[in-house]
């Protein structure tokens, strides 16, 4: 078989069936204290590019020997993903986002089915800030949203945890407490990940409503407008997802060029 023909001979050829694998949060071996997942997909053409993502392979043998259990997993999801309002975020901005939501679970620290995902990967004009409702499926927002005055101008590409860096920080987080502040309803945030955002509290990073969080200003000046570290929202939406969102749900922001954080999270790792 000419194996590099494989992506484009799975394009329109590969689709999922229900099947039950292990919990993915269990040991080495694919265990999962005794829990089964059921994956129940309906028929979808699959892209390559999304598999590859998955993966991290060449698709160099057998297609589905490629695919791990926790990989159908989080392909199926990213396919049952509701694309009627919002364009789906990248696939490795999910994958990553979704193991660490997994693990959360898993472990009694989420209070909601909902995850957000900002991938400051992409320019601070873009809509780069999901919500989603991950027993639906379906895409709740989708919004830009500011970064740190300090991580950089249109693209966020420095990061910091410490006091007085005005940087975003990476990582995962929950959704706390709700409080009026100077720009009305805010949301904090506590941090998970000693080291990448565990000052998130003391640094007061929180999502509230921005003047400067506008796609107007955005289109004007080639960049979003930015804040001291704060994943600052629209007027127009940013009291709606705080009051979604708030109270134990995860939130996960992420850049796929800092392998550092990638490659050494415990929530990812």
């Amino acid at each position: 078989m000419n194996f590099k023909l494989l992506p484009l001979m799975m394009v329109g050829l590969l689709s999922f069936k229900p099947m039950t694998i292990n919990d993915p949060n269990g040991d080495n071996n694919g265990n999962g204290n005794g829990k089964k997942v059921t994956v129940i997909t309906k028929s979808s053409t699959i892209k390559s590019k999304e598999i590859a993502a998955v993966t991290k392979t060449n698709l160099k043998s057998d297609a589905s020997s490629n695919l791990s259990a926790f990989d159908k997993l989080v392909l199926s999801e990213y396919l049952d993903l509701d694309e009627k309002k919002f364009d789906k975020p990248e696939m490795e901005s999910f994958k990553a986002a979704f193991k660490g939501y997994y693990k959360l679970k898993g472990e009694g620290k989420l209070n909601k089915e909902l995850l957000t995902i900002i991938d400051f990967t992409k320019s601070s004009t873009e809509r780069r800030m999901w919500v989603i409702d991950m027993k639906s499926h379906e895409i709740l927002y989708q919004t830009v949203v500011s970064h740190g005055r300090n991580s950089g101008m249109e693209y966020a590409n420095d990061f910091s945890n410490a006091r007085e860096s005005y940087k975003s920080s990476l990582g995962f987080y929950t959704t706390a407490e709700t409080y009026m502040g100077k720009h009305g309803l805010s949301l904090r945030l506590d941090g998970l990940e000693a080291g990448i955002n565990s000052n998130a509290r003391a640094r007061d990073i929180v999502i509230h409503a921005a003047d400067y969080a506008n796609e107007n200003v955005g289109k004007n000046q080639g960049y979003l407008g930015r804040s001291l570290g704060c994943p600052a929202l629209p007027y127009a939406v940013a009291h709606d997802i705080i009051n979604l969102i708030k109270n134990e749900s995860c939130l996960f922001i992420y850049h796929a060029d800092q392998k550092g954080y990638l490659t050494t999270s415990n929530l990812l790792n």
